[in-house]
């Protein structure tokens, strides 16, 4: 910002009343970029240009991009209030809460027409015609399409049916009507009178309500089964058999809560997911989720209210239960003229709030999958914006490493080193390590050693080192890369992962002392690290079993006196297996390392296999086979 703006705005700020109002921000474009309501207007707008610890890093921004202030006084907080909501809606500022649903949700039409059709549509049009929904899916749109065409005989024709038409004889009836899903009114033989019953039952049924259909097909049931014609009876017990099948699978709630609306807020970085749940008789009728973007200063209080203004006017067409069970009570409650909201503490009410909440969450889980698909770089920023932040960094860990030991009852100790870029396995600079100086099971000095000569190293040849080093293992391992760190000069974050007996991650602990971090086994971090635990793990332990095989062919071969690793290389090219060798006769084994090492190596398999059927065994027998 520059001093002649900062003047500028000083000045501004000076002159504003001390009245209630709304406050807009402009950038250099002359954009709103940020709307906001006051009690006060001069005390709230200069708290903005007040340089302050709990300013997070959001108003930092937008200050920087402020060059001027305008504002609208109200007679009242209220007013303001309403006025806030108008605005932000109506411009949309970038810095407010914003909705971010860019998903077309499919619904159900009752077409205005002769004859209605009944069928799925992803545009409302204000045409007259009746619209039921959103679905939350296309699955569960299908699945209540399907079955009204199963119970109710209603036309899927294009035809224009005007009385006209009809009166014209232009049509004959289709496969549909002497299957008996149509009563044919193309050609009369249905009167506009019984479709509109039918109807009824269909807009009763998209309501949550199933009971006039279920009397329907009874009474048609019993009347064809009274004059004999049971072929129809069975087709009308069909279609009540479909209906407790329906009813069967939509998720029934209480006999006691009938028409309520449910909204849950799941707060994600800089998002919210707003959840809404519509119950209508006793039943889940609609399940589906907003997305936002977190406003400055914006409080879930007026989160709510604003996504409850979006689902009203977008989604619940137009009006809402006259209960809505909310976590917290929206800022503009007096918006929803006729609404009582209920915030439940206990009971079913509550149940239906956690409800809510978990499909939130499995929407998240799907929109951040999603986004890792079709987005890996903007998935990986996050990743690594969330780690910086629940670890408490000064930047985004882009370059980590991480290290793991392996041995097997003190054998043929190992340690490996994976290396994370930008969120994505660095495999070209993984590195393996044999422990030289330590003997036994030792793995505190094993990952002392490795995390010397591993940074050592790389002081020594000017290369990179690591925003973030990660140790497979608690606060013991931690403690030793603090002490090589230390040693070496480097300041260097730590992290630890501990793991439980099926090497799974259970706690992240960061710093030193180490400090606890509380994680979701659930969150994307989460996810994350346990990758980089597994990846280091099983490259660990493939070297492990690598150098155990490498060393037990080689223990194997070489014992025999005169066969060296020339020898062995070429038995091994020739026979590919110690197995082939041992059942190899002395020519074919002269063939390729001559008549005496052949002899000798004829003579050594035939002693050893004297062993195992229980003959006297020599003084010094080779090693056993692991």
């Amino acid at each position: 910002m520059s001093e002649e703006v900062r003047l500028t705005l000083k000045e501004q700020v000076s002159m504003l009343p001390l009245s209630p109002g709304v406050y807009q921000f402009l950038d250099r474009s002359g954009t709103v970029i940020y709307v906001g309501k006051a009690k006060s207007l001069r005390k709230r707008v200069s708290s903005y240009f007040v340089q302050s610890k709990e300013h997070s890093a959001k108003v930092r921004i937008l200050v920087r991009h402020i060059v001027e202030v305008r504002h609208i006084v109200v007679g009242s907080e209220t007013d303001a209030l309403l006025l806030e909501n108008s605005l932000i809606k109506t411009l949309q500022p970038r810095y407010n809460i914003l909705l971010k649903d860019d998903k077309t949700y499919p619904w159900i039409v009752v077409r205005r027409e002769h004859f209605p059709r009944v069928q799925s549509t992803r545009r409302l049009e204000r045409d007259g015609s009746q619209y039921f929904g959103p679905y939350g899916s296309v699955a569960m749109q299908r699945s209540v399409l399907e079955f009204i065409r199963e119970v109710v005989p209603l036309r899927t024709c294009s035809l224009n049916l005007s009385p006209e038409a009809i009166a014209r004889g232009r049509y004959g009836v289709c496969l549909q009507y002497h299957l008996g899903n149509c009563k044919g009114p193309c050609v009369g033989a249905q009167s506009p009178e019984e479709y509109a019953a039918l109807i009824d039952m269909t807009v009763s049924v998209l309501k949550g309500d199933l009971r006039p259909v279920r009397a329907y097909l009874e009474g048609e049931m019993t009347r064809a089964a009274e004059a004999l014609r049971f072929e129809t009876a069975q087709r009308y017990k069909s279609r009540l058999a479909a209906l407790e099948n329906y009813r069967s699978r939509s998720v029934i709630v209480s006999a006691r809560i009938v028409d309520v609306d449910v909204f849950t807020l799941l707060p994600d970085d800089d998002m919210v997911y707003c959840n809404f749940v519509r119950i209508r008789h006793g039943s889940i009728v609609g399940v589906y989720t907003v997305r936002l973007t977190s406003g400055i200063d914006s409080s879930d209080e007026e989160t709510l209210t604003l996504a409850i203004q979006y689902v009203v006017d977008s989604i619940a067409g137009g009006e809402l239960a006259r209960e809505v069970i909310v976590p917290c009570m929206p800022s503009a409650a007096m918006l929803f003229d006729g609404v009582t909201f209920t915030v439940p503490k206990r009971g079913e009410k509550a149940d239906l709030l956690e409800f809510s909440l978990k499909s939130a969450r499995i929407y998240r889980a799907e929109q951040l999958k999603n986004l890792e698909i079709k987005n890996p770089e903007r998935h990986a920023d996050r990743i690594m914006e969330t780690m910086r932040r629940e670890l408490g960094l000064d930047r985004q860990p882009r370059h980590i490493e991480c290290f793991d030991n392996s041995n097997l009852q003190g054998s043929d100790p190992v340690a490996s080193c994976v290396v994370f870029r930008n969120g994505k396995p660095s495999r070209k600079e993984y590195r393996h390590f044999n422990v030289k100086t330590v003997v036994g099971p030792d793995d505190y000095a094993s990952m002392r050693e490795i995390v010397y000569r591993r940074y050592s190293r790389l002081i020594a040849e000017g290369q990179e080192l690591p925003d973030l080093i990660i140790a497979d293992g608690g606060k013991g391992q931690m403690g030793v890369i603090h002490e090589v760190l230390e040693h070496l000069g480097l300041d260097i974050p730590i992290a630890g992962l501990a793991k439980d007996n099926r090497h799974r991650t259970t706690e992240l602990y960061v710093g030193y002392p180490p400090l606890l971090v509380g994680l979701r086994a659930t969150s994307p971090l989460f996810h994350f690290l346990s990758h980089i635990q597994e990846e280091v793990h099983r490259f660990a332990i493939s070297f492990h079993r690598q150098k155990r095989s490498k060393a037990f062919i080689h223990t194997e071969l070489e014992h025999i006196d005169g066969i060296g690793a020339k020898s062995v290389s070429a038995l091994l090219k020739k026979f590919r297996s110690v197995a082939k060798i041992r059942s190899a006769s002395a020519d074919a084994l002269a063939e390729v390392v001559g008549t005496t090492r052949a002899r000798r190596i004829r003579e050594y398999f035939d002693r050893t296999a004297e062993v195992c059927t229980g003959t006297d065994a020599p003084d010094t027998a080779p090693p056993a086979d692991r």
